[in-house]
């Protein structure tokens, strides 16, 4: 690759870097908010523990379809209904939604809060249904 080539098509190479640098910050960045994450098939080691599933979606998202058990606490009132969760407080958290995208606010939410250990389930109900893996309805 010559260097003629990169300054003629240095647009690219600039698009490039930036794609380079999303791809690598968001994992920096729930790292260091101290989320993690789990995948649909990690999930049930975790409920093997007795975890709460909080699914941050709205409520007509909710009732579409949902992971059993869960607890639909909508990510735009998590902040004054997070003393539902109080009594989770040492126990694991897995936070989800439709998409997985509202989840991380919502567990970093909940890391602030004083949750000792939330997770964010990768992918949420759209990984889930993926692997038809049991959903509950209304």
């Amino acid at each position: 690759m010559s260097v003629e080539f990169i300054i003629k098509n240095w647009y690219l190479f600039a698009a490039l870097v930036v794609i380079l640098g999303l791809l690598i910050a968001d994992p920096i960045r729930k790292k260091a908010a101290g989320v993690r994450s789990v995948s649909v098939l990690e999930f049930p080691q975790l409920t093997r523990d007795d975890a709460l599933v909080v699914d941050v979606g709205e409520p007509h998202e909710f009732k579409k379809g949902h992971i059993p058990h869960a607890l639909n606490l909508p990510l735009k009132t998590l902040t004054k209904d997070q003393s539902q969760l109080t009594k989770y407080k040492s126990k694991t958290i897995v936070v989800t939604c439709r998409a997985g995208n509202r989840s991380e606010p919502a567990a970093r939410l909940l890391i602030k809060s004083g949750f000792e250990n939330v997770y964010t389930l990768s992918g949420g109900m759209l990984a889930w249904e993926k692997e038809n893996l049991p959903v509950d309805k209304g």
